[in-house]
């Protein structure tokens, strides 16, 4: 217990001292964050410093290093996972960047290279006989045997682009993964105790709240791609590696929300020329109707923090 506490508040600490001095070098580097020129709301935040995600991610990834978690493979598979779909996302961004666009890679290419890191983490999990997995609010498992490589792979893929849609508003996406990433460290700790696994989400935890020191309404620095694609792969390297694939989309349910709407939406739009929502992803839409960025990240973080408490409940 104390060696988590402690893991958290140091990942807290580094996270908010990278962020502070991240911020001034984004700004002379003049990595401002292109706004989508049909969200209104966001006129004010063009040229916000992006690419914060390199600062908390890194913090989460020392401290997993200084305190000896990465002597444990699974926890440093889970690392590689998260520190690589962070890399694909440091690319998108930096297109953006070099080109001054909202456009970085081109979506087949992102895609491709998600593609490739969701077939190795279902590989590693079925290589390692990690198969099986645990039922939300049971205490059942099954096994999956060789189906262990498409439904981690899904998953992965689900994650990453799921946290990367909700990225759409201050302190979103980061509030929502620190209550995501705490709830999955008390469902480790019920199943193995205080495990490297467990203190790597305590890591995660601890370094997005250093971040939201920064990030929450009114934001100073943005995570962009590079902080939520790194975030979604750890958000699915967690889970699958601790036989909690199922909880994903549980305790990420306002994740996977995000995601279904814009799907609705396109097929909606495609299907009767009208929309299905005022604006996707689904926090626009709430956006649209009135409602504050502060309420709504606040509302996100609720829902996923009671998703979390009914899922360790049950456990009890």
């Amino acid at each position: 217990m104390k060696g988590g506490i402690l893991i958290l508040l140091a990942s807290a600490a580094l996270s908010a001292a990278l962020c502070a001095a991240a911020i001034p070098l984004l700004r002379r580097m003049k990595a401002g964050q292109p706004i989508l020129g049909y969200v209104r709301e966001h006129a004010g935040k063009g040229g916000t410093p992006t690419m914060g995600g390199v600062a908390f991610l890194l913090a989460a990834a020392l401290c997993a290093l200084a305190f000896g978690l990465l002597r444990d493979k699974r926890t440093a598979v889970a690392v590689a996972l998260g520190t690589a779909g962070s890399a694909v996302g440091f690319l998108d961004d930096f297109l953006k960047l070099r080109f001054r666009r909202n456009l970085g890679l081109r979506s087949y290419q992102k895609i491709a290279f998600q593609v490739l890191l969701a077939l190795i983490a279902g590989a590693y999990c079925y290589a390692a006989g990690i198969t099986r997995v645990n039922v939300p609010f049971t205490h059942l498992s099954f096994g999956l045997g060789a189906w262990t490589v498409p439904c981690v792979a899904f998953v992965f893929l689900a994650a990453s682009n799921c946290v990367n849609l909700t990225d759409g508003l201050d302190g979103l996406a980061a509030s929502a993964g620190f209550w995501y990433f705490a709830s999955f460290a008390a469902l480790i700790a019920l199943a193995e105790g205080s495990s490297p696994a467990s203190r790597l989400c305590l890591a995660l935890c601890g370094a997005l709240a250093g971040y939201l020191l920064f990030n929450t309404y009114r934001a100073s620095v943005f995570m962009g791609d590079t902080g939520s694609l790194g975030l979604g792969g750890y958000a699915a390297a967690v889970a699958a590696l601790s036989g909690n694939l199922l909880h994903v989309a549980v305790v990420g349910v306002m994740f996977v929300c995000s995601g279904i709407s814009v799907i609705v939406q396109v097929i909606y739009y495609k299907k009767t020329g009208r929309r299905f929502f005022r604006m996707a992803p689904l926090h626009h839409h709430f956006q649209q109707c009135g409602f504050a960025e502060s309420k709504i990240a606040f509302a996100y973080s609720f829902v996923t923090a009671a998703a979390g408490l009914l899922c360790v409940y049950f456990l009890l």
